[in-house]
């Protein structure tokens, strides 16, 4: 048990050095998983660590390449197409909301590759299709281009991915 007059872990004392909390707080945010500099500096900012010590302290840390948000995106990007299936529209919000620059993802986004992309939304309308079967084509095209565009897919891709595999699934009934 902690004696009453010890500075809990996270939260140290009145007395602490602002850098040595912030430096605290970035390596624990960046032991868990990449970040973003605009998530670090929200982090740092809701634990009240002076502006001007934060940029300090974030700059350094991108000198040193703990800091990266390029390679963060690009291993967003990759993750999250891998675990959700997500085409590049959704991918630019998500970047955008991670605080990722527009330059930067636009660069990170033309990397993915068009081949790549409609082969995932392949395997999303075939997984979904398997619990489609009765119904009637239209219906499935309708709700299965909607999942896509939900998804960030492009209409375009959206269609053809969609118009191709019903026509498979109508050629092997």
């Amino acid at each position: 048990m902690r004696k009453a007059e010890e500075p809990p872990v996270d939260r140290p004392g009145e007395d602490a050095d602002p850098e040595s909390v912030a430096r605290k707080i970035l390596l624990d945010q960046l032991s868990v998983q990449a970040r973003s500099r605009h998530e670090l500096e929200e982090r740092l900012a809701r634990r009240d660590v002076p502006e001007e010590v934060a940029t300090r302290l974030l700059d350094r840390f991108e000198e040193v390449g703990l800091v990266d948000d390029e390679a963060f995106a690009r291993s967003w990007v990759d993750s999250r197409q891998r675990t959700r299936g997500l085409g590049r529209t959704a991918l630019a919000v998500e970047l955008r909301r991670k605080g990722i620059a527009d330059e930067t993802a636009k660069a990170v986004l033309a990397e993915v590759d068009p081949g790549d992309e409609e082969a995932t939304a392949r395997v999303l309308v075939q997984r979904k299709l398997r619990s489609m079967r009765g119904l009637d084509g239209q219906v499935a095209a309708r709700r299965l281009v909607g999942m896509l565009a939900r998804k960030g897919y492009s209409s375009g891709l959206a269609y053809a991915v969609v118009r191709q595999e019903l026509a498979l699934q109508g050629d092997s009934d």
